[in-house]
């Protein structure tokens, strides 16, 4: 047998070559064999009822799969789904909840591209988003979207078939619930009625408010139907998603082409909360519920201004249930 020193420069580059496409290939094999069996036990671990499957459930915050195979496989793609808003109406829950699915990958945090950060430019978007296999869809959830002017027009520049998801609720009690949650941060808030209203005595409503401009979805939706169609864009009753949360992610997954894989079986509702919470995985000491601010109990507002709120809201809900097709009945 002859040495490596024996051996013309040429006759060694081809042992060395030789060598590393059978070290390529060995590699190849172990992570189809892994990919494999962690699809099997991703399979068996849904069987069982765990919320997120086996190579999933001591991953981190980001959602990163086994290295070896993110690696080879998975790579950070553009969102094909994004939940676009509304504040306070329920986009958490739905992006925590549709997360439990093996095939779609999400953004933990709120990268607001669309609306602050898109002189950054998209291959920084990109970097935010988790490694992703090309069969799973890759999501983020950036609420203030719906209510941004640029943003249909910036979306669709990314891509025209970006599927949009918007989580809306009753737009009197989200305009309390985002009023709640802003005086938990500012104590020294003036009141709800002040805010609210021109003048109440007259039930002149000031939409200059953010909490109440928010609220009237009809004339933010007429932005968005410039950019993309009606088809492309889903939403889901934040009333719904407390009282029916498998029903509605069951038709989440409809809308993104997924296979119905969260169901009933993942939920139970906490009294405490008053909200829906992920049941607890098999390798968890807890189930998942949502922060302390979800479900927050909230300040109580004079009966009158509800009812002049509920008044000043009804010809555009009404016109809201036109354009979608849809009654959600918010009386």
């Amino acid at each position: 047998m002859h040495k490596s020193g024996d051996l013309t420069p040429s006759c060694q580059r081809i042992l060395v070559d030789g060598a590393r496409r059978r070290l390529q290939k060995s590699l190849t094999s172990c992570a189809l064999l892994l990919d494999a069996r962690l699809s099997s036990a991703n399979a068996a671990s849904l069987r069982r009822g765990d919320q997120r499957p086996f190579s999933t459930l001591n991953s981190a915050r980001n959602d990163t799969h086994s290295p070896i195979i993110s690696a080879r496989f998975a790579n950070k793609k553009l969102p094909n789904a994004i939940i676009v808003g509304v504040k306070k109406g329920g986009t958490r829950a739905v992006l925590e909840f549709i997360r439990v699915h093996p095939d779609v990958r999400a953004a933990g945090t709120e990268t607001h591209f669309f609306d602050r950060n898109y002189d950054r430019g998209l291959e920084w978007y990109r970097r935010l988003m988790p490694r992703t296999l090309e069969s799973q869809i890759t999501m983020e959830k950036t609420p203030s979207y719906f209510v941004t002017k640029e943003t249909p027009r910036r979306i669709s520049a990314m891509s025209q078939n970006t599927k949009l998801i918007v989580v809306v609720r009753d737009p009197v009690t989200r305009a309390i619930s985002d009023y709640t949650q802003t005086l938990s941060k500012t104590p020294d808030l003036p009141s709800f009625q002040e805010l609210a209203f021109r003048n109440q005595c007259l039930g002149i409503i000031d939409t200059s408010w953010n909490a109440i401009r928010i609220g009237l979805y009809a004339l933010h939706l007429e932005n968005w139907l410039r950019y993309f169609p009606l088809a492309q864009i889903h939403f889901v009753s934040g009333e719904h998603l407390i009282t029916d949360p498998a029903g509605e992610l069951a038709r989440v997954q409809d809308f993104l082409g997924l296979k119905r894989i969260v169901t009933d079986k993942h939920f139970y509702f906490n009294r405490t909360k008053g909200f829906p919470c992920l049941k607890k995985p098999e390798r968890s000491a807890s189930p998942r519920c949502l922060g302390k601010s979800k479900g927050r109990t909230h300040v109580q507002i004079d009966r009158d201004a509800i009812e002049q709120l509920r008044d000043f809201y009804r010809p555009h809900n009404v016109k809201f249930y036109e354009m979608v097709g849809h009654d959600f009945r918010w009386e």
